[in-house]
């Protein structure tokens, strides 16, 4: 690519009122464009963000779950045609001075870019880094574990939320599951697209490890079993003939 690619750093956020600020403060020391998607916030998230006139706002008025907030920045990015979306979490658990690190990976090989570039916690170790918590490991390493046997690819974080993508290759995603199974939906569409795929090294950092999925998802094995239906049922959508993988 010749140009300089225009990038848009998107964020999605629900009643994260203790942490907007400082997040958003960060971010824009390293993004120039900035797009907040606020899900339906209820705790003074949305009075926070109207004093940020430096950041974009897309309000849904009611709450929608997280894959909705980045399906709004996903639409954003292709109608104001931009090259690279960074999507990044504001909860202060990613490191906003890899934005432009990140970003410049889709491009970084101009006769090959890649299509998501795709942070993993778990591809190297930092110093200082967070345990993680035991249930969230075991089932982010199992659903990782499945995806590499059916698509035989070698990931080592399906969960993670700091992710570059190729904005043209956007249009590939048809985003029905707005919970946090999102990425889940958008692993397979991307295996049955055929795009090209790499992996960012990202710390690892837990600051809310009590964090809620929302209502029985906070069920460990509740959660793990909704995971692999919605993977199962993604794989039938696209056509996708399952591997004997475990799950």
């Amino acid at each position: 690519m010749t140009k300089t690619p225009r990038v848009l750093t998107a964020l999605p956020v629900y009643n994260e009122m203790s942490h907007v600020d400082e997040v958003l403060d960060a971010v824009l020391q390293y993004a120039d464009d900035v797009l907040v998607v606020n899900d339906g916030s209820t705790d003074g998230t949305a009075e926070r963000l109207a004093r940020r006139p430096e950041v974009a706002v897309i309000t849904h008025p009611v709450n929608q779950g997280y894959g909705a907030g980045l399906r709004s920045a996903f639409d954003h990015a292709l109608s104001q045609n931009y090259d690279v979306l960074v999507t990044i979490d504001c909860d202060g658990q990613h490191e906003p001075a890899l934005i432009p690190k990140i970003a410049e990976r889709v491009f970084g090989d101009s006769d090959q870019p890649v299509d998501l570039v795709s942070g993993s916690r778990y591809l190297q170790t930092f110093d200082g880094a967070s345990i993680p918590p035991v249930d969230r490991r075991r089932i982010n390493a199992e659903i990782t574990a499945w995806l590499n046997c059916q698509f035989g690819w070698n990931l080592t974080d399906a969960f993670c939320g700091f992710k570059a993508y190729r904005v043209d290759a956007l249009s590939t995603f048809q985003i029905d599951n707005l919970g946090y199974a999102m990425p889940l939906q958008l692993w397979v569409q991307a295996a049955a697209a055929g795009l090209r795929i790499v992996e960012f090294p990202v710390p690892l950092v837990y600051l809310e490890e009590e964090r809620s999925f929302g209502g029985s998802l906070d069920d460990a094995s509740i959660r793990r079993n909704h995971y692999f239906e919605v993977l199962r049922r993604e794989m039938s959508r696209q056509s996708l003939a399952p591997s004997e993988c475990a799950g």
